[in-house]
């Protein structure tokens, strides 16, 4: 039996749309590193870029478990001094969708292909969006946070 390698024409890339409300950080970002990188598809190859398209809505209403509201998420800017922290509490009140980007960008492979996966992953803080046109499909992560029950 021959190894199947996908062809470019093989390659879809579907729309999936998760609903961010009470499910917890770690299990929303590995669902979709899985779907950003088509590891769901029978057709999966680490080389191929056979990712879908991912949207995120109520990312203001994710759980985040443990100690983690008083932790901090760093990033630098490569200059001089251009070391950023901010505490994962604020983030939540002001910029939901950097918490979920870096938790996603952790869990995706550290190549070339990463960036272009991560191209396609799309956040929103409320439950609208702009890509009812594709048509997305609903993805549902059934595990939701202790808390939130």
């Amino acid at each position: 039996m021959k190894t199947f390698t996908p062809k470019p024409a093989d390659l879809t890339h579907d729309w999936y749309i998760i609903d961010a409300t009470d499910v917890v950080l770690g299990r929303l970002a590995s669902q979709v590193a899985i779907l950003l990188r088509g590891k769901n598809k029978p057709t999966f190859a680490p080389h191929a870029d056979s990712g879908n398209h991912v949207i995120i809505i109520n990312a203001e209403k994710i759980a985040l478990t443990g100690n983690k509201l008083s932790k901090e998420l760093y990033s630098h800017s490569g200059r001089p001094g251009g070391l950023r922290r901010d505490s994962y509490e604020e983030l939540l009140e002001k910029n939901p969708k950097r918490i979920i980007m870096a938790a996603v960008k952790g869990m995706l492979p550290k190549n070339r292909l990463a960036k272009v996966q991560l191209d396609r992953l799309r956040v929103f803080t409320g439950a609208e969006h702009p890509h009812t046109s594709q048509k997305p499909q609903v993805f549902e992560i059934a595990q939701v946070s202790q808390q939130a029950k």
